[in-house]
């Protein structure tokens, strides 16, 4: 029997609150996550299909709300603008979970047509502002990959405290996404 007012998504959303506090979807177990919810972890079995599928269902939740993230930072926007508001808005994503945020990095596997569908979207809205760029076809899938190598690859030396030096990293963060477009468009 469900406890009452108790969702998939209430189950997921806490799950979501403590990985991020952990920082790692590692940390969250199916007897930690029932004792924070105070039923037994029997229980979200009504709820989840056992811990794999709690992790696809927090991969989904990541996905979503990065998409929506980036799409809400371009609206409105094309270009070197709506590029440079996207980087911003994926470093945000990833900053505001930390715990969640290694969840997107993988490949979707192909049975997960509901992470499919959302990485679909993520890759969509990436790869239109590229076309108002002028980057279509080949040329804008390298783009995509090399735009998120930088910001993973800058993301994650921030968060392991890979940027000591006594500069802003906020400037860095800035340059290195000019320079990427710079780079890009060739001039």
């Amino acid at each position: 029997m469900k406890r009452r007012g108790l969702t998939q998504e209430g189950v997921v959303r806490r799950a979501v609150e403590l990985a991020n506090a952990a920082g790692s979807p590692e940390a969250v177990t199916l007897t930690g996550l029932a004792a924070s919810l105070e039923i037994q972890p029997p229980s979200l079995y009504n709820h989840i299909d056992g811990l794999d599928g709690l992790r696809r269902e927090m991969r989904l939740y990541a996905l979503t709300r990065l998409s929506r993230a980036l799409r809400l930072a371009i609206a409105g926007q094309t270009g070197r603008k709506a590029l440079v508001y996207m980087a911003h808005a994926y470093r945000g994503f990833a900053h505001e979970n930390p715990g969640i945020y290694p969840l997107i990095l993988a490949a979707v596997p192909g049975t997960d047509e509901r992470a499919a569908d959302a990485h679909e979207e993520i890759l969509t809205t990436v790869l239109l502002v590229l076309a108002s760029l002028g980057l279509e076809g080949e040329d804008a899938y390298h783009a995509v990959r090399g735009i998120r190598s930088l910001l993973h690859g800058f993301v994650s030396l921030e968060q392991a405290g890979g940027f000591a030096m006594g500069y802003e990293v906020e400037k860095s963060f800035q340059r290195a996404v000019a320079g990427f477009i710079q780079g890009m468009l060739g001039h």
